[in-house]
């Protein structure tokens, strides 16, 4: 793989975040997570272990211990918890199943870190919340970091979390939901988000140094103004034949995807290698300098003015494996397949993608080669050291 500068990264990345329309990148979040509330006067007396059914502000640390239930437990409509700052720690040896904020109806956590529990925030099965903010909240070595057992619709703006095991979570095959992530940074946990029948809508958030950023299993998940840089992998997305838990759809639109280890987790069987989904969709995204090629297995695509650059793969697209086989088909349009180690752009039969408008410069394999591609003309292809294109007609300029 040809060596990317670290300028040329950067540049790509204010490139990228600073080209997002203005509404994209300003959406309004659902109320202001900075309205003032009276707080319960006896909030400086909150103890671990209690139950909370005012709006309240800590005044001090808590380090309670993992045995106990819980930490504290949100029981009232609306309510406010205002860390003020402060800590909510498990002290003592670890337990996989304490709870830092049990929440039990809709309201908000904001302001503080939680640290250490086996959840950190969590709705339990108890809980009738519809909605759950998260704001301006650390919430750092848990197991889950946030965990939705029931039907919770969450709002996290503003958060970093780190060191987890799992940053956002939901309880396997039998809690629904949603995740809307707003300017929030995830760095060093095992995986980011798990996206199993929940929607998960990020914009405007950084993935750092994570081993996975996402798990998607029957999820429908986006990606807005959004870096993922310097991961072991970006997501695992394999094919449940015959079962429910393919991923629904993926869609990147204007982030960049820059020195990740590899686009799937490795080392991995090959078909974890691959990501298998429904609908795949990238727009004006880049993805630079990766230590592995992207490998999609969708049924549906579309590409639009996307860059893959430097990378130690191009782009492979191919049929969804399934009992009743899948053609991949769709739009492949004004994307730059540019210096990248083998193909820039391959198309595996019996794939029908459409292609039109593409550029392959420079690759170390052939530029486009999709022998069962439909040609939609303007491919440009030279300079590739295997051959510019087979199976459509590209020109050199």
């Amino acid at each position: 793989m040809r060596k990317t500068c670290d300028f040329l990264v950067a540049l790509a990345m204010a490139t990228t975040l600073a080209g997002a329309p203005a509404a994209q990148a300003s959406d309004a979040v659902r109320f202001d997570a900075e309205a003032p509330v009276a707080f319960n006067l006896g909030g400086g007396g909150v103890q671990c272990g209690d139950t909370l059914t005012q709006h309240t502000k800590l005044t001090h640390d808590l380090n309670c211990p993992g045995t106990a239930p819980f930490a504290l437990r949100i029981a009232g409509e609306g309510i406010v918890l205002d860390l003020g700052g402060h800590t909510v720690r498990r002290t003592g040896p670890a337990n996989q199943n304490s709870e830092g904020i049990a929440v039990d109806f809709s309201s908000m956590v904001r302001n503080g870190t939680v640290q250490g529990f086996g959840f950190g925030v969590i709705t339990p099965l108890s809980s009738i919340a519809a909605n759950l903010r998260l704001h301006k909240l650390a919430l750092l070595d848990n197991g889950d970091a946030v965990h939705n057992r029931v039907f919770t619709n969450f709002l996290i703006t503003e958060c970093r979390l780190s060191g987890n095991a799992r940053g956002l979570s939901n309880e396997f095959a039998s809690s629904f939901g949603s995740f809307d992530v707003r300017s929030s940074v995830f760095t060093h946990n095992g995986t980011a988000m798990t996206a199993d029948f929940h929607q998960v809508d990020v914009l405007d958030s950084t993935f750092t140094s994570n081993e996975n950023v996402l798990h998607c299993r029957n999820g429908i998940v986006r990606f807005r103004s959004s870096t993922l840089a310097w991961n072991a992998s970006v997501a695992l997305m394999q094919v449940d034949i015959g079962g429910p838990r393919t991923c629904g759809d993926l869609r990147f639109e204007n982030s960049l995807i820059a020195n990740n280890t590899a686009f799937a987790p490795a080392p991995a069987p090959a078909p974890a290698s691959v990501w298998h989904l429904f609908r795949f969709s990238m727009i004006n995204s880049l993805a630079v300098n990766n230590g592995a090629g992207l490998h999609v297995a969708p049924t549906n695509i579309y590409m639009d003015g996307n860059t893959f650059y430097d990378n130690a793969g191009g782009l492979t697209l191919s049929d969804l494996p399934h009992e009743i086989p899948f053609r991949l088909t769709g739009i492949v349009r004004g994307n730059q397949f540019l210096a990248n180690d083998g193909d820039g752009l391959r198309v595996l039969a019996p794939s029908t993608p459409t292609l039109i408008n593409n550029v392959a410069l420079g690759n170390t394999g052939w530029g486009i080669h999709a022998p069962t591609a439909f040609n939609g003309g303007g491919n440009v292809a030279r300079n590739n050291d295997a051959g510019d294109c087979f199976g459509i007609v590209c020109a050199p300029y």
